[in-house]
């Protein structure tokens, strides 16, 4: 028996897992990723030779491998939601993305900065990477297909949905912050770099990103539904695969472009949606795109758990376990119940919605992007260690608690209908 031998079991053993496990552990305290990151572990556990993959040292190889199951799933999820675009239909995403997401980056920054005696510039990249919320490890609070019922798209679900597809690409600024931060004054703090930041990385990247994602929406909307030519009108060819083309087409124009490919293809995304929303092919292009990224969240999870025997939490120290800790327990939901202060929601639907705030694949893209281009003061290894270790415990707490909550969320709106109707 060879190495490789070992590899293909585990890839067929992935992919068989990756399409029966959504349906075993529906409606249980157990999510999809829990179960990968835990069979990681325990085949490292096992003398089998599989191979673990350190992100410190490969670290071109962790960045696009999730940079790659990040913009898919935004791809799925800005294709899932029905909603209409408006500034109060999307008000709770608004909320979500312009109170707490920079309330978050400041917590966790100050957090870093008191309780670990980080520099400025690696307490900034901390938080701008533990900021976002995850759009590939929602699934259970996620919205429905497109073309669902009602209850698939409830506010709750809706908000999560929105806010991670959003938040993604809006977190790429902090990034660049810390970034800028660590050029301009090493492990000291300056203020000379805050200028070209604000009007190139948080105006212009954000508005290339913006612009992009609309116009490859719109042409693309156009080509599915409206070309007359049926040969390059797709939708009546119900090729799934053409989702895959989409995300590659709106995030590569975008990055050439210099600006935010991550929001450009949820953008897109969002574009295509709205144009011809009562179409079945949109149902055809998110199930094609939920399938590629549940077998890349499978692969990512499975190589996490290897990286947790190996060592990951190796660098870990009390006070930033501590932190992390409190970046899922206190900071995010209290920055998520504030940006819901008099929001329409329900006082149950507003705490799960601070609650879920979902750390995972794009918390590890970013930190692996960051750390290729620029330095820390040797603190990769530190970093490392407390994201993944907030990555773990985000998977475990929220996937224990997501179903159980948004199934009490579920009857409770069922029974409050049913009391309506008699």
């Amino acid at each position: 028996m060879t190495l490789s031998d070992v590899v293909y079991v585990c890839l067929g053993l992935g992919a068989l897992g990756a399409a029966v496990l959504p349906r075993l552990v529906s409606r249980r305290p157990l999510s999809l990723p829990m179960v990968f990151l835990a069979a990681g572990v325990l085949v490292a556990l096992v003398p089998v030779g599989v191979p673990t993959v350190d992100p410190v040292g490969e670290r071109l190889w962790v960045e696009h491998a999730t940079e790659v199951c990040v913009i898919v799933s935004l791809m799925g999820a800005g294709l899932a939601i029905d909603r209409p675009f408006g500034w109060r239909r999307w008000s709770s995403s608004w909320r979500l993305l312009g109170i707490t997401m920079p309330l978050t980056v400041a917590a966790v920054a100050l957090l870093a900065w008191g309780l670990l005696d980080w520099p400025p510039a690696a307490a900034l990249l901390l938080g701008a990477v533990l900021a976002p919320t995850d759009p590939v490890l929602a699934g259970e609070v996620r919205v429905g297909e497109p073309l669902g019922t009602e209850h698939d798209e409830d506010e709750v679900r809706f908000s999560l949905t929105s806010e991670a597809g959003l938040n993604d690409g809006l977190a790429f600024p902090f990034v660049y912050a810390a970034l800028a931060l660590a050029a301009a004054a090493g492990t000291g703090w300056s203020a000379d770099w805050i200028g070209s930041w604000a009007l190139t990385d948080l105006l212009g990247k954000c508005a290339v990103g913006l612009a992009v994602g609309g116009g490859v929406g719109r042409l693309l909307g156009w080509m599915f539904f409206r070309v007359r030519t049926s040969v390059l009108r797709l939708s009546e060819h119900m090729e799934g695969f053409v989702a895959l083309g989409a995300t590659f087409v709106s995030y590569g124009i975008a990055e050439v472009l210099h600006g935010y490919g991550f929001l450009s293809v949820f953008v897109t995304a969002c574009v295509i949606r709205a144009a011809e929303r009562s179409h079945g092919y949109h149902k055809v292009l998110h199930e094609f795109t939920e399938q590629i990224e549940r077998l890349l969240t499978a692969v990512l999870l499975f190589l996490l758990g290897g990286y947790l025997v190996a060592g990951a939490l190796s660098a870990l120290t009390p006070a930033g376990a501590l932190l992390g800790v409190l970046v899922l327990l206190v900071v995010r939901p209290l920055s998520g119940w504030l940006a819901q202060v008099r929001s329409v929601a329900g006082t149950k639907e507003r705490a799960v919605v601070a609650l879920f705030g979902i750390r995972g694949i794009g918390s590890l893209f970013y930190l692996s992007y960051a750390l290729g281009q620029g330095s820390f003061g040797g603190l990769e290894r530190e970093l490392w260690a407390v994201v993944a270790f907030t990555v773990v415990i985000s998977v475990v707490v929220h996937g224990v608690m997501a179903s159980p909550a948004i199934g009490h969320l579920d009857r409770r709106r069922e029974g409050a209908e049913l009391d309506e109707r008699s």
